[in-house]
């Protein structure tokens, strides 16, 4: 039983320390948007 908790114990913060690590990369897709006329002043 005990070794059970610490094989948990080891994947959790295995997968902790990955998660801080990891270089997420941003996405980097275009965003178009159309905006109305009415939303500035003329």
């Amino acid at each position: 039983m005990k070794v059970l908790v610490v094989i948990l114990l080891l994947v959790i913060g295995g997968g902790i320390g990955f998660l801080l690590t990891w270089d997420i990369p941003p996405p980097s897709g275009q965003i178009e948007k159309v905006l109305s006329n009415e939303r500035f002043e003329k």
